[in-house]
């Protein structure tokens, strides 16, 4: 059964398809993973189980070229610019997991930097996005930072920071700091310590 065909609508709004209702419940999913494993090192096998939980039950899910929970078979590109070529993705994925690593104290600044070479390697057919804003979340909470969650509002910064960073650093940081003052705002709302 293919449910990309599949739509549902709710209420008197806009069909919304089965694809996207199984990838939000599995987000969700992904964040009780992060949860659970906050404190868990970060690893190849980790980034590619948050995939794997992501994308499972999807009708990409089915298609061989696709590799759920696997790097990428394909070539792929971002906002029109080129990605890692997939036979160089397992490589850039060590060295960049092995740079993270050596740092011994890792900040906001660490975590978005890391951030963004995930993106611009983007070592998966789809969901690259999802899966590094996951990583962003779980890294926040393995070193105490509050996390940086990238709304609506702040999702056009969010890109054009992710394409300047290589020249222009203080985009993607601003608007991460940003998102995390919006989240300390919350937990200032619910009377949450940090």
């Amino acid at each position: 059964m293919i449910f990309e065909t599949h739509t549902i609508a709710l209420q008197e709004g806009p069909a919304v398809k089965v694809d996207d209702i199984i990838e939000t419940v599995n987000h969700f999913r992904c964040v009780d993973y992060i949860i659970d494993h906050a404190t868990s090192p970060l690893t190849e096998s980790l980034i590619k189980e948050l995939h794997r939980i992501l994308k499972t039950g999807k009708t990409d899910s089915t298609k061989d070229w696709f590799a759920v929970g696997n790097y990428k078979r394909l070539p792929n590109e971002v906002g029109g610019i080129e990605t890692t070529a997939p036979e160089k993705v397992n490589e850039d994925m060590k060295e960049l997991l092995k740079w993270y690593r050596s740092v011994k104290d890792k900040n906001e600044e660490c975590i978005i930097t890391f951030h963004q070479q995930f993106e611009s390697i983007h070592p998966f057919q789809d969901g690259n996005g999802r899966v590094g804003r996951l990583i962003m979340f779980k890294e926040c909470l393995a070193h105490n930072l509050i996390p940086f969650i990238i709304d609506e509002d702040l999702r056009f910064f969010y890109y054009r920071g992710l394409r300047e960073y290589p020249h222009i650093r203080g985009y993607l940081i601003d608007t991460c700091l940003a998102a995390q003052d919006k989240f300390k705002m919350l937990l200032d709302y619910f009377r949450i310590k940090y």
